[in-house]
This record gives C-alpha cells, structure tokens and sequence, in this order.
C-alpha cells in the first residue's frame, strides 16, 4: 500500500524515508511544456491574471471587519472597471480567478468580464484554504464553485488557482476528477509543466505562478498584525520589467498575477499600463489567457489531457448549483 499523502503530526526528522519521499513525490512537477515556438511564431508568451477575490478575504476571516470588507468592495467597485478599461484599451486579454462567493456579490461584473472576451478560471467557494479541509469538503466546495461560475459567465471553467495557492493533498485528484485542463497555483518552474500524480504523468498542465510576480506581496497591509509592506510602485514595476525582459530573451512565458484591490489604485494602475507597453514594444509576444497558454502547450507537446465531458465525470453534464 503506498504511503498516505498526508504527513503525520510527528516530528518530521522522525519520519523514515517512504514517509517523507511520499511528500515530496505526491504532486510534482513533470516534463517541461514549453514550446519551441508560440503561437503564431512569437517569441514569447504574456499571461496576465487578476485573483478577483474582492470581499472574500475577509469572509473567509469570519466577516467582522467592515473596514476590510470595504476594502474588497473597492476591487469590485473602482479596481475591476479600470483594468477592464486598461485591457480593452490595448486590446490584450486576461483571465480572471474568482472565488464563487465573490462571483454571487457580483454578478455585473463576472458577466462583463465574460462578455469582454476574458477568462474566468475557479478560485475557491470563499477564498478557504485547501489544506484544512477534508477531502469530501474540498471537492464539494470546488464543484459548487464551478456550478456558480459556470451559469454566471454562460461557459464552464477549464482551469483553476487555488485559494492563496494552497494546493492539498486532494487537490490535484479534485482537478482530475472534474476533467479541468490546467492549475495555476505551484511555483516549481517558470514555464508551464505537466503535473505529476504519485509519479506518473497526469495530464493536467501547470501555468506556474510566483510571489515575485504577484502584487499582493508588494502592496498588501494588515493594520492588526502590524504588517505594512507598502512597496513604491516604481520598485514594484521594475521586477516585473526584469522578470519580463528575461522570460523574453529565453523564449518564455512571463505570467503575472495581480489583484483589483491592489493594482487597481490610481497610483497603481499605471503598472499594469508599462508592463503591456513594454512587452508590446519587444515585437514579437502573444498576450493569451491561461486557458490558451495551457492548450497550446498541451497540443504542442502531444499530451493527453482530461476532457471537460460528460464521461470524464457525469455529474458535471447538466451543471447545478449545490446547496
């Protein structure tokens, strides 16, 4: 019988060799699905995200503090028309991760990104973390997730981001079960891979993402744990700017996840602007959304990848919102 997936609350320099090896090995990343070329020969690939988590953060915290439900609200309110806006204005599509409870507060604006040709990915039902849940919990609360996106947006999700990317021992059985096409929630390459299951190949492609290439880390503020990070725009512009200017020179893929109630501030906002400018001007990039990036490479490299189908799980065929 292999090892369990869940380490034991023991000492971890106790644990023999299977134990910790079963860790290690349980979700992995496996063979590269970087492509010799992009689409249409472009030299490198730009994936833009927003994790639209707007008032679910302080949901998931209990929901007590109206300042910092407030505070999600914005993303919704003043962030997400301006990114839209940005997006529309250069022509350059994104994919968006929205948590199901985020989606009910705002259901315009799912609609008005899906209309805008973006697209939305599952993002947790609350913004909970993965790796307290149980199994069963987990799984109903990915499918009621994508029950809601799928009659709010008119199409159902291929790929996910977890929660604060805490990925659980199920999650990737979830993510198979449910036939999605790809994750973006590890952070073991900066080109896109195919996850490994136990060892062997499972077929669902990973879009990497890092806290280097994630506003959140830059800007986020927590008055009650003291923590103020605060970082200057100018400072957070030029890592993303090296970030890109390398995954161009290697040929690669530059992904970058930002969040409305961060990026969309006006003293922000204008990140978003230079990163599209400066990539546009290295001549030869294709802007796509995950669920593009994820396809491409998974038909470049040959790989089989579950099936959004009746057949890969049927109770997915006729979507309903679970109570």
């Amino acid at each position: 019988m292999p090892p369990s997936p869940v380490p034991p609350k023991t000492d971890p320099w106790t644990w023999p060799e299977d134990v910790w090896r079963g860790a290690v090995e349980h979700v992995r990343a496996g063979r590269s699905l970087k492509p010799a070329r992009w689409k249409e020969g472009a030299t490198f690939a730009v994936a833009l995200s927003f994790d639209s988590d707007h008032e679910t953060i302080e949901l998931r915290n209990g929901g007590r503090s109206y300042s910092k439900l407030s505070q999600g609200q914005y993303g919704a309110r003043a962030g997400m028309p301006r990114i839209l806006a940005m997006l529309q204005r250069h022509g350059v599509p994104a994919s968006f991760f929205m948590p199901a409870v985020a989606a009910m507060l705002n259901e315009r604006e799912i609609e008005t990104v899906a209309a805008a040709g973006h697209e939305i990915g599952i993002h947790s039902w609350i913004h909970e973390l993965n790796s307290g849940l149980d199994h069963d919990t987990e799984r109903d609360l990915t499918l009621r997730a994508s029950d809601v996106l799928t009659r709010l947006a008119g199409t159902r999700p291929v790929g996910m981001r977890t929660a604060s990317w805490d990925f659980s021992p199920w999650t990737l059985k979830i993510i198979r079960e449910i036939g999605l096409l790809y994750d973006s929630s590890l952070m073991a390459d900066d080109e896109p891979y195919e996850l490994l299951d136990g060892g062997q190949p499972s077929g669902i492609v990973e879009i990497p993402v890092e806290w280097i290439r994630d506003d959140a880390v830059y800007f986020a503020m927590d008055r009650f744990a003291s923590l103020r990070p605060h970082g200057g725009p100018q400072m957070v512009l030029d890592i993303f700017l090296r970030e890109l200017d390398l995954a161009a020179q290697e040929g690669g893929l530059f992904q970058l996840t930002m969040h409305p109630h961060q990026i969309g501030h006006r003293s922000r906002i204008w990140i978003l602007d230079e990163v599209i400018r400066a990539a546009k001007a290295k001549g030869s990039v294709w802007f796509a959304t995950h669920a593009e990036i994820a396809r491409y490479c998974a038909d470049e490299a040959g790989l089989q990848t579950a099936s959004m189908t009746a057949q890969a799980f049927p109770d997915l065929a006729t979507p309903t919102e679970r109570s």
